[in-house]
C-alpha cells in the first residue's frame, strides 16, 4: 500500500511548539489542549501582522528541525515499511521549509522518505524560492494515488473526501474533535494507525 502521512501534528508536534512561540512572541497563553481551531490566527487571537510574524519564525530552519516527534511515529513508519508499504510525507508546508524538514527527518532516522509539498491551503508562492521544490497544485495532487491517508487538518481532510479507494485516518487533535466524515477512521496514537493498516 502507498500511505500518505502529513508532517505537522501527525509526525511531529508542531502546534505544541507554536503554543509556546505565541506566548513568547505575543503573550498569548493558549495551552495546546485549548487550541480549538486549525486557523492559528483565530486560536491565538492574532492580528494579520502577528500571524505573519509567527509563521515566519515557524518556517525557520532551527524551529522546524527542533520539533518534538509525535510519540511512536518514527517506529510506526519503520514497521509499515518493514511490512512492505510505501510511506510518503504529504505536507501543506511551503517548500521554503524544505531544508528544515529534511533536517528533522535525518535527525529521526527517516531521511529516505519522499516529501511531497502540496498547496493544501492556497498559500504557495507564485515562484518557488531558489533551491526549494515546487509545490503541487491541487489538480496535480489529485492525480497521485494513495491507499491510506493520515492527516489532522479539517481542510486537508476535506480535500481527501472525494478520493475513491483511499482510506482516511483522522489523527486526533484538539482542533478536529468536532470534525466528522463518513467512513473516516480516527486514531489517537500511532499504534492504532499501525493496527488499522493491518501490520
Amino acid at each position: 500500500m502507498r500511505i500518505y502521512i502529513d508532517f505537522d501534528d501527525v509526525l511531529c508536534e508542531t502546534a505544541k511548539a507554536l503554543s509556546v512561540l505565541a506566548r513568547e512572541m505575543f503573550g498569548r497563553d493558549v495551552p495546546y489542549d485549548d487550541i480549538r481551531f486549525f486557523d492559528l490566527q483565530k486560536s491565538f487571537a492574532l492580528s494579520g501582522v502577528q500571524l505573519e510574524q509567527l509563521m515566519a519564525r515557524a518556517h525557520e530552519y532551527d524551529f522546524l528541525a527542533s520539533l518534538a516527534p509525535t510519540p511512536g511515529g518514527a517506529d510506526a513508519i519503520r514497521a509499515l515499511e518493514a511490512a512492505g508499504h510505501e510511506v510518503v510525507i504529504v505536507t501543506g508546508r511551503q517548500s521554503v521549509c524544505h531544508s528544515g524538514s529534511t533536517a528533522w527527518l535525518r535527525k529521526h532516522g527517516l531521511a529516505h522518505l519522499e516529501i511531497v509539498y502540496v498547496d493544501k491551503y492556497g498559500r504557495a508562492p507564485a515562484v518557488p524560492p531558489e533551491g526549494a521544490p515546487a509545490m503541487l497544485s491541487l489538480g496535480a495532487f489529485n492525480r497521485l494515488h494513495f491507499d491510506i491517508a493520515i492527516d489532522d487538518s479539517p481542510t486537508a481532510l476535506d480535500l481527501l473526501a472525494p478520493r475513491r479507494g483511499c482510506r482516511t485516518i483522522i489523527f486526533d487533535r484538539p482542533w478536529n474533535r468536532t470534525y466528522h466524515r463518513p467512513h473516516a477512521q480516527r486514531a489517537t496514537t500511532w499504534a492504532e494507525i499501525v493496527a488499522m493498516a493491518g501490520v
